[in-house]
């Protein structure tokens, strides 16, 4: 399986692998373990801080470091708390802190390998790091590969907001081993899964039909490989295909954040520690694909298609209990997506289509919001 599509940004062009070795030809080898050969194509210094977490690091952590020293790199690494709540400053700080000690330059490359925040907070770093430094992704999750990974959205989240600190730094290469996903767990399958179906709204009525076919999504033994390299390969085009017409989310870029917005109140809300980030993004698309209902913007048929397809994923389609609905409305107002105080949303008009409103009536949010308390 290989695939390589080109994100053609202003600010650095660079390009996504989907690299995966035939077990036939090598039974240890992957995409993983040829990270050395990709990145020397690049020309980048040769010092190299590689940033992960305990587990992922404990999994492929010498494997990358191995790949990188075979083609000359010097390496070192830094492991991070695991998890939403760990995305914070102090946590920024330890990377910053092992870039002194590794005498990090100008021409250094951080690689971050892991999930979603171990890539936005990799990502900030090298943007911050002495003006801006190479930066190169090596995501394990499935929401990573085919979202957090792509792009170059960096950040942090603010104890009121989550991603309210961050920049676009692109980085300079994206490396995708879809094998690595043999070990992710269920539920953060399932996670990647809420993105997969996003782009199917947004982007691909192809991709949302395929999806629509398949008799189980809920996990990755599910899958055959055909349709893996479907979701990968389909995801990471229409991310692409996005973020080339609009790098800084001045305009079209927008629609990348279907489902998120109240989905990043819920998160804020719970603390991250209940709902993880595509649960969230599941139960915003349902919030969102309701409310364009109510504003007789889509047809309650197709809002019920995305709904059981979200449901064949085992994502959730109702607010985890106790939340407050006037909480999330509150929230709404800290979301990056403000514009002139008034909450931008974006809403399907028809599976493959959206639109971004700010004309979005509280009341008709309270509605939506109450019929989804569990």
């Amino acid at each position: 399986m290989q695939f390589v599509i080109r994100v053609e940004v202003p600010q650095q062009s660079y390009e996504i692998a989907i690299a995966h070795r035939d077990s036939q030809t090598s039974l240890t080898a992957s995409g993983l373990d040829d990270l050395g050969v990709w990145m020397s194509r690049l020309k980048l210094g040769k010092k190299v801080l590689l940033v992960s977490n305990p587990a992922i690091f404990r999994r492929y952590g010498e494997r990358a470091i191995a790949a990188l020293k075979l083609v000359g790199y010097d390496v070192s690494s830094r492991t991070l708390p695991a998890g939403e709540r760990y995305k914070t400053l102090k946590s920024l700080q330890k990377i910053y802190d092992a870039a002194l000690q590794n005498r990090l330059e100008r021409s250094s490359t951080m690689v971050a390998l892991g999930g979603g925040v171990i890539g936005d907070m990799t990502g900030f770093a090298a943007a911050t790091w002495l003006r801006g430094i190479n930066f190169v992704q090596v995501p394990t999750s499935l929401l990573a590969m085919v979202d957090a990974s792509i792009g170059g959205k960096t950040g942090v989240n603010h104890p009121q907001g989550k991603n309210l600190i961050g920049a676009f730094h692109q980085p300079r290469f994206v490396l995708i081993d879809p094998s690595v996903l043999k070990t992710l767990p269920a539920r953060e399958f399932r996670a990647g899964m809420a993105e997969v179906i996003k782009y199917g709204i947004i982007w691909d009525a192809q991709l949302f039909a395929k999806l629509e076919e398949s008799r189980r999504l809920d996990q990755m033994r599910y899958l055959d490989e055909k349709l893996l390299s479907l979701i990968l390969s389909a995801s990471c085009q229409s991310k692409a295909d996005v973020v080339s017409q609009d790098e800084k989310e001045a305009g079209l870029r927008a629609i990348l954040n279907y489902g998120h917005t109240i989905g990043h109140a819920v998160e804020s809300l719970t603390g991250y520690k209940l709902v993880n980030h595509g649960e969230a993004v599941a139960i915003g698309m349902v919030a969102a694909g309701q409310i364009a209902v109510k504003l007789q913007m889509w047809s309650s048929e197709e809002a019920q298609r995305q709904d059981a397809l979200i449901e064949k994923t085992g994502l959730p389609t109702q607010l985890p209990s106790g939340l407050d609905i006037e909480a999330i409305i509150d929230a709404l107002q800290t979301d990056k997506k403000v514009k002139d105080g008034k909450v931008r949303f974006v809403l399907p008009t028809q599976i493959g289509e959206v639109t971004v409103t700010d004309q979005v009536p509280a009341d008709v949010i309270r509605q939506v919001l109450q019929q989804m308390q569990s």
